[in-house]
């Protein structure tokens, strides 16, 4: 029996679109967000899930909500903070522009795409990693025990370890991955 996840990131928000640091902090979905939560949703409109997982954060809710218009086979939503952003910590809610001037591009890179470079208060990406290792740990037994198929809105940061975990992607590859806002990716789990 083939299982299925499919996984995608919630649409541009004000912050994307601003490049500001998010982290945990509610940016909305943009208009544009908002048409990328959309066509996601028509891209998976023939696809089968019980359940759906989100985290707290409203651009989270806010793109799974219309894939869920075509989904009346899902009986489950689960609100799970280990799929959440990266915590960027005393960087949060400020500009890209404003760091680079302050502390320079090689700091900047540092914080915003090193494995194991945590601003201060904040998550490296390798933390990330650890959490959302132990939701796969865990999103594998309930699939696998109660036989379904989910749909995962989650962020560009804690996507990276997922698709690593999936896809099989060394460190290097996976700091290098982009993902997109208007897009899903699709694993199937063997039972």
């Amino acid at each position: 029996m083939k299982l299925h996840i499919y996984l995608f990131r919630h649409g541009q928000t004000y912050f994307n679109r601003d490049k500001k640091f998010t982290g945990w902090k509610d940016s909305k979905l943009t208009q544009l967000g908002k048409k990328q939560a959309n066509k996601i949703a028509l891209m998976l409109k023939n696809k089968r899930f019980q359940v759906a997982y989100q985290t707290r954060l409203s651009r989270s809710k806010d793109t799974l909500k219309p894939v869920l218009k075509y989904h009346p086979e899902c009986k489950e939503i689960i609100t799970d903070d280990r799929m959440i952003e990266r915590n960027y910590g005393t960087l949060q809610g400020l500009h890209h522009r404003t760091i680079i001037s302050k502390y320079g591009k090689k700091q900047f890179d540092l914080w915003h795409r090193g494995y194991n470079s945590p601003p201060s208060k904040g998550e490296s990406i390798k933390l990330v990693e650890k959490r959302v290792n132990s939701f796969i740990k865990n999103l594998l037994k309930k699939m696998k025990k109660e036989r379904i198929s989910v749909a995962i809105s989650a962020h560009g940061n804690s996507m990276r370890p997922f698709r690593k975990y999936f896809e099989k992607l060394n460190i290097k590859q996976m700091m290098k991955l982009e993902n997109p806002w208007d897009d899903y990716f699709h694993y199937v789990v063997d039972v």
